[in-house]
């Protein structure tokens, strides 16, 4: 399953499969497959007439490829640590990126007020939009053609994962820091939620050995929580994270921190972590 890069192929004007076919350099057989694949629930009068048949059969499609390439790049990996950067690489939030980065979230086709402010999908229906994608062009010409637009992208995303000690789940270090430190676990805090069902916030504080860290923001209470985790960990001198949002390790034996580079993780906060006063 060789990597490929992404090809050209004309586009019509105000098509929006002749736009995915661009993107992806690929031509369907039956383009209304990719038709269907950018149909959202919200727009048609009957579910089995949107994507959400081929959101399920690309998903499985999706994992496939992914366990596949991390077995192929990784011929030293255990089960478990294979499993961990398979979780990270078929994320929502993974999949939602890769759909940005493609352009896919602009062509779907949705209902009035689904999107966000400022246009943006929620990560689930951005990840939605590549899954069904993925299936689309599976069931229109097989495996190869989708690993020859997918692969280049899914690498990348893989090689970060690998890269990264905490996989982006900062809940577990925090867990395995309080467990060590405090004899006890985390306890999250849901502050607020706010929004329409289909585009809800939530902020979430999390409570560790009787200090209470500043919250976390995410458009799930899992993100917000993953979020919380991450400000507990700057604050307590675990991780540092840069401006460009990646996130070290603090290696308090070396002079400068870790030296080798961890994982994208999503931002936090604008403000640096402030630990408040502890609880009595």
């Amino acid at each position: 399953m060789p990597p490929a890069s992404i090809g050209t192929v004309p586009m019509l004007q105000d098509d929006p499969v002749a736009k995915v076919e661009q993107i992806l350099g690929y031509t369907f057989n039956d383009p209304q497959l990719m038709r269907l694949a950018l149909m959202h629930a919200s727009v048609v009068d009957d579910r089995i007439e949107s994507n959400e048949r081929l959101e399920f059969l690309g998903d499985a499609v999706l994992g496939l490829i992914t366990c596949q390439r991390i077995y192929e790049l990784f011929p030293n990996l255990l089960e478990g640590e294979m499993t961990k950067i398979k979780s990270v690489t078929v994320s929502r939030k993974t999949c939602a990126k890769i759909a940005r980065q493609l352009g896919l979230e602009d062509l779907i086709m949705l209902g009035k007020g689904i999107r966000g402010r400022g246009g943006a999908l929620p990560h689930s229906l951005a990840a939605a939009a590549l899954e069904s994608t993925i299936a689309a062009v599976y069931l229109d010409s097989g495996l190869d053609a989708v690993c020859r637009w997918l692969v280049p992208l899914l690498d990348e995303s893989i090689l970060r994962a690998h890269s990264s000690g905490h996989q982006q789940n900062f809940k577990s270090v925090l867990q395995q820091y309080a467990q060590r430190q405090f004899q006890t676990t985390p306890e999250y805090i849901l502050i607020e939620q706010k929004g329409p069902d289909h585009a809800k916030t939530f902020r979430v504080a999390v409570r560790v050995g009787g200090t209470t860290y500043d919250p976390g923001e995410g458009n799930s209470k899992k993100q917000a929580e993953q979020r919380a985790a991450l400000l507990a960990l700057r604050a307590l001198h675990i991780v540092e994270q840069h401006e460009s949002g990646i996130v070290r390790f603090i290696d308090h034996n070396q002079p400068n921190g870790s030296t080798a580079p961890e994982d994208q993780a999503p931002a936090a906060d604008d403000r640096s972590p402030s630990r408040q006063a502890p609880e009595g």
